[in-house]
């Protein structure tokens, strides 16, 4: 798969949140106010790049060499750990009213599933260096666009009449469901 394809793949048309259903938690938790989305977005992007290329590089030099591949799995939920744990300690001394914002969502990050899946998902791929550089930018990508495009989606929901049974998440897994739905007539693009 070239470069532009994995890019355009991991952005639209394979989104972790809209395809895989991965990182639901703090979609849905996070998606109330715009600031809380982008910060989270950001996050997001750092801790799944960043994890993702040393967990590629781990893997590499480190469990292939020993053959001690069966340590993937906990290597990488420990660094994952680590890298958010870095995060939150970055954002709650730089941004304090962004930590406040992201309140429990933001270690919540840990056990997003959708960071051990990137990680995971470029070793399983066997992709290079390069490609895993591309394909690690590209998936959260994607998901803080959607977490973007979600947070004006509820907050034009707020602004407007919702039947009683519908308002709150239900009309927000709806909205979703569209979305979805929406962003798979993207699939031929490529």
């Amino acid at each position: 798969m070239d470069l532009f394809t994995l890019l355009i793949s991991g952005l639209f048309i394979n989104n972790i949140i809209l395809t895989k259903f991965l990182g639901m938690c703090p979609f849905m938790g996070v998606s109330t106010k715009m600031e809380s989305a982008l910060g989270m977005g950001v996050a997001v992007i750092f801790v799944i790049f960043g994890s993702s290329i040393i967990s590629w590089t781990i893997y590499h030099y480190v469990l292939v060499p020993l053959h001690i591949e069966y340590m993937e799995l906990i290597t990488f939920i420990l660094l994952i750990a680590a890298f958010v744990q870095f995060v939150e300690l970055f954002i709650k001394k730089s941004a304090p009213s962004l930590y406040k914002s992201l309140g429990i969502y933001l270690p919540l990050i840990t056990t997003n599933c959708a960071v051990l899946y990137v990680a995971q998902n470029n070793i399983s791929q066997a992709y290079d260096l390069v490609h895993t550089m591309v394909n690690s930018i590209a998936i959260p990508s994607g998901f803080a666009l959607m977490l973007l495009i979600f947070s004006t989606i509820r907050t034009r929901l707020q602004q407007n009449d919702v039947p009683k049974a519908f308002q709150g998440n239900p009309i927000a897994m709806i909205c979703a469901a569209i979305m979805a739905v929406a962003f798979s007539a993207l699939a031929g693009l490529v």
